[in-house]
């Protein structure tokens, strides 16, 4: 049976795959790693650490025989402008840390890229698998240096390291951070609490999403495809919807017509300017099938009954 490490396992993924994970190969087989925002409620393997630590990240791997690592933990966009050298020091030698432990016991590893590796020279519609990726924040630079890392693992010591670029992602498990997407976590909590939001992007700044159990089910299929599926070792196009905020208010409204939205863009517009509209994901369609099954309208409910169910509890 696989034992899986999960690094970043209370964040906005890992809250959602880890749980995931324990339903498809058994509580006693995932093995959950924090470091500060821990879910005092959470059920099953737990362990406290800093990925930046690599020998507590090798003793964790011979401990609990670790056959598959899905390293989560890294900081976003914002987060990421506010502390670059931080940045740098989780998302890089952080990843390369995980890498080195994989190389040198075998280990399957799965690492999120994003779609703030793309940057301004970037196609604003429809980009390509292969394309321009100049970022302009150090959270995009060290997606793209990551992605090279494990292209380079791969090519030069047979990793077996997967990646998809995460478009933006839509879940209500986790609490939402202060990503340059995650309006669209945001919003909802404005609506139940408020019946009112103020949006930090434009109406029309249109930005790829996907509902969070569509982005789970992908990054689980990519990793169970047979390896010789696999043709892109460093990330993956993942796609899904595409809308604006606004497009988002109008889905709203189906449910509260009387929701008010103000916007009141800041420095996160700036960031979503430089970010493509649209993704071309027909590599990942083609080589391990991915499709993603919630739209705009399936992924406003499924977020509305399940925020409102969580601020009653």
């Amino acid at each position: 049976m696989k034992r899986i490490l999960v690094t970043g396992a209370f964040g906005l993924v890992g809250s959602d795959l880890v749980l995931e994970l324990q339903k498809k190969y058994g509580q006693d087989n995932i093995i959950a790693l924090g470091r500060s925002t821990i879910d005092d409620s959470f059920q099953g393997i737990l362990e406290q650490g800093d990925v930046r630590d690599k020998a507590a990240m090798e003793l964790l791997v011979r401990k609990y025989d670790i056959s598959e690592i899905y390293h989560l933990a890294g900081l976003l966009s914002v987060g990421g402008e506010k502390q670059p050298d931080l940045a740098w020091d989780v998302n890089v030698n952080g990843l390369k840390n995980i890498l080195d432990i994989a190389k040198e016991n075998k280990i399957k590893v799965f690492w999120p890229s994003s779609i703030a590796a793309f940057g301004p020279t970037t196609p604003k519609e429809n980009v390509p698998q292969h394309t321009s990726l100049e970022p302009s924040t150090i959270y995009g630079v060290s997606k793209v240096t990551g992605e090279l890392l494990c292209q380079y693992y791969f090519k030069r010591y047979g990793v077996d390291v997967r990646s998809l670029r995460y478009p933006g992602l839509n879940g209500y498990k986790a609490a939402p951070g202060d990503g340059t997407t995650e309006y669209a976590i945001h919003i909802f909590y404005g609506l139940l609490q408020n019946n009112a939001y103020e949006c930090f992007l434009k109406e029309d700044a249109r930005l790829p999403m996907m509902y969070m159990d569509d982005a789970i089910k992908g990054t689980i299929a990519l990793m169970e495809a047979p390896s010789e599926k696999i043709s892109v070792r460093t990330s993956y196009n993942f796609s899904a919807i595409s809308f604006t905020p606004a497009e988002l208010v109008a889905e709203i409204k189906k449910i509260a017509p009387d929701f008010q939205v103000t916007y009141k863009p800041d420095s996160r517009q700036q960031i979503a300017e430089s970010w493509p509209q649209t993704i071309d994901d027909s590599k990942a369609r083609e080589d391990w099938g991915w499709q993603e099954e919630f739209d705009i309208n399936k992924m406003t409910q499924a977020l509305y009954e399940g925020i409102k169910a969580k601020l009653a509890k």
